[in-house]
């Protein structure tokens, strides 16, 4: 059995998305056989993040600075902002590397179950944002859930009077998959989304 100070970073470590305890275990084991080296570079990584990461005042993402490195980026298109569910999506997007405009992060999508209403989500900084006129396409990049598609259709039910042009990112069959191995769902949407070739 370990003592009291291990076990309160193993239950904490293991509140961590996709971390259980077992991997919290082993985590905080690696840590203690390296303590000399890794421990001391993790705790000043920590230490560093908590007094200087912030969330940006204009998108929502997590930087050093504010406005974020992506938003106060001038070569990238202003004119086209990009919604997402969370930061984790921008950083999605950003890993993908071809996206060249800006984001808003809405810090969640609508549910009904959860609670979670228009006046929880980043959403009325993204209006305050587009009635400046800057902006002339918003690309929902919303999740391909009921909650995903609840939220895309409030936004879209508030942008329609406004003069710019919203779209959505493609759905469908991924990159080399197998139609046997798709759920209906997703069959439907790639059927309904078809281009002519």
């Amino acid at each position: 059995m370990q003592g009291k100070e291990i076990d309160r970073l193993i239950k904490l470590i293991a509140k961590l998305p996709a971390l259980g305890t077992r991997s919290a275990r082993r985590i905080v084991l690696q840590l203690l056989k390296k303590k000399e080296t890794a421990l001391p570079e993790l705790i000043e990584a920590l230490q560093n993040m908590a007094d200087n990461v912030q969330k940006c005042p204009i998108c929502g993402n997590f930087d050093t600075s504010a406005p974020c490195s992506v938003c106060s980026d001038l070569s990238r298109d202003e004119q086209v902002v990009c919604v997402v569910q969370d930061v984790a999506d921008l950083w999605a997007m950003e890993r993908v590397g071809i996206y060249k405009g800006q984001y808003h992060v809405l810090g969640g999508i609508l549910s009904a179950l959860d609670g979670v209403t228009p006046e929880d989500l980043n959403i009325e900084s993204l209006f305050e944002r587009l009635s400046k006129g800057r902006i002339k396409e918003v690309i929902l990049a919303l999740p391909a859930t009921i909650d995903g598609q609840i939220t895309a259709h409030y936004l879209l039910s508030r942008l329609k009077n406004l003069p710019l042009k919203t779209t959505t990112l493609a759905q469908g069959i991924p990159i080399g998959a197998e139609l046997d191995y798709m759920d209906d769902g997703t069959i439907q949407m790639a059927l309904n989304a078809r281009k002519e070739l």
